[in-house]
């Protein structure tokens, strides 16, 4: 049984949407266990409007929430028994396999490092979501945890999200590519140029060089390696594109008789493929290098993305991920040294 604490209080439609997420996830895989950490009341009242198996969920009291303009390290810090902090310390105490939230990405980020703390060998953790493509999903390496990071830091993430891709999305041997502003070698700023050639010597990882934005919708890579900075704009203007695209394709379709009686033949095969460019059904963004998972979902998450959070985490530990970063770096640490 996976183990997973919910943070029940995060997040904009929280608790309903959290709550009735946790409820779709355990019923729709028998294999997980939920702890939903919040007002002990609150969630009670939202739990009773569902029908689930009742050893299965367990509410969890905390009474008090990090809201999203507090400052993350003061609010770590100060609030002990908001739900963010009780959660982590559930994973941090072995109580729980994995922490899922909704809510403030800074206390998150924070919350992961100084609570659930880091694999030892890893400098710092990315953020990581995995985003729809033209072939199927990449993974986005990373995308808000790092805004300031050194080379060292992009070789990690490449290892990190090459395993991550291998093991849970089953990618064998995965592309691993750097954002640039061009495919030469030579092109970039400071810190992709210094970065190249680090990769290229990488035995362990399947570099493929750079990676233009505009190849990234195409799966032009599967770890797509890049500091958060650029990470969180990619991820950002993929989502307000999308969303655009599928506002205009709605309006463009009711503009007049017949493209009302076209949208109507076409529904089903467009209704398909808006769909596989749905990024909630692959869950939230994972902080990976930690001692446990932590998993951020989108701010808005309604239940079907809160409930693919909670199922992906599955697949995180049967794989033993962590086990596997561990032995990646332990291995590339080594060879260094042998250099």
């Amino acid at each position: 049984m996976v183990k997973i604490a919910v943070d029940a209080m995060g997040g904009d439609y929280a608790p309903s949407e959290m709550v009735a997420g946790a409820v779709d996830a355990v019923n729709a895989n028998p294999g997980i266990q939920v702890f939903l950490v919040g007002k002990e009341e609150v969630v009670n009242s939202q739990l009773s409007k569902h029908t689930y198996e009742k050893g299965r969920i367990q509410v969890v009291h905390a009474s008090e929430v990090i809201a999203t303009e507090e400052p993350p390290v003061n609010a770590i810090r100060k609030k002990k028994d908001s739900s963010i902090v009780v959660g982590m310390n559930l994973v941090k105490k072995g109580e729980a396999d994995a922490f899922v939230s909704a809510g403030s990405s800074g206390a998150i980020l924070v919350g992961g490092q100084v609570l659930v703390g880091r694999i030892k060998g890893v400098e710092r953790p990315p953020l990581a979501p995995l985003i729809p493509t033209e072939k199927g999903v990449s993974l986005l390496i990373d995308c808000g945890a790092n805004v300031d990071a050194r080379p060292s830091h992009l070789v990690q993430f490449a290892r990190i999200g090459s395993i991550y891709m291998e093991h849970v999305m089953k990618v064998k041997n995965p592309r691993v590519a750097i954002v640039n502003i061009g495919a030469e070698e030579e092109k970039g700023n400071a810190l992709v140029k210094e970065t190249f050639p680090l990769l290229k010597g990488c035995k362990d990882i399947n570099f493929t060089g750079s990676i233009e934005a505009r190849e990234i919708p195409h799966g032009g890579a599967d770890v797509i390696v890049c500091e958060a900075f650029v990470g969180n704009v990619i991820l950002k203007l993929y989502e307000g594109v999308g969303a655009t695209l599928i506002s205009k394709v709605k309006s463009g379709m009711m503009t007049s008789l017949r493209s009302k009686i076209g949208a109507l033949l076409v529904k089903p095969a467009l209704k398909e493929t808006l769909k596989s460019f749905d990024a909630s059904r692959y869950g939230g963004a994972p902080l990976l290098g930690l001692n446990g998972l932590v998993v951020k979902t989108h701010g808005n998450s309604k239940a079907n993305e809160v409930k693919n959070s909670i199922i992906q985490c599955v697949a995180f530990k049967e794989q033993g991920i962590n086990e596997k970063i561990k032995e990646s770096l332990a291995a590339a640490n080594q060879k260094e040294q042998e250099e």
